[in-house]
């Protein structure tokens, strides 16, 4: 049995991660209209990995007897000034996603639960793999710059 502390922990990151769906839906929309497909299927493809740990995290909750609910969603940033601009939000958030997980991992070591412990070593795990590719693409359209934005767009939309 999980918590109550822990149950509405989990249920307020599965707000974070809708919320981190939403804003990379909203970059997909922001890189359709400004004429890059491939970022836009990138941000597709991690919006729907947020939406699966949103999932995840719901089906847990509900595995140890907690009940998982989605809270209010907060709404997401609509336009950036370049693809730039969008992808350095996006590791800025990552870096934020992750200190909300390393504090849910903080609570449940300190509750004693072992499962929620194991379970959260995951998206720990995923967390640091997030920020890398984030962080490995701002690195590249700074060090390529506005020249190669649209090979760089191709790149990245074949993103399986």
């Amino acid at each position: 049995m999980i918590s109550n502390a822990l149950q509405d922990a989990l249920n307020g990151q599965i707000v974070n991660e809708i919320f981190s769906a939403n804003m990379y839906l909203s970059m997909s929309f922001y890189f359709e209209q400004e004429g890059f497909d491939g970022f836009s299927n990138w941000m597709k493809k991690q919006s729907a990995e947020e939406m699966d740990h949103a999932y995840q995290m719901a089906s847990y909750v509900i595995k140890r007897g907690g009940t998982a609910v989605v809270g209010q969603i907060p709404a997401v940033k609509q336009t950036w000034n370049s693809p730039l601009d969008a992808f350095e939000d996006a590791y800025k958030h990552e870096c934020h996603v992750s200190k909300l997980i390393d504090k849910l991992l903080d609570q449940a070591v300190a509750e004693g639960d072992k499962a929620t412990e194991d379970f959260l070593w995951q998206f720990v795990r995923e967390q640091v793999e997030e920020e890398a590719t984030a962080s490995g693409i701002v690195d590249r359209i700074k060090r390529m710059g506005d020249s190669a934005i649209f090979n760089l767009d191709e790149q990245y939309g074949k993103r399986a």
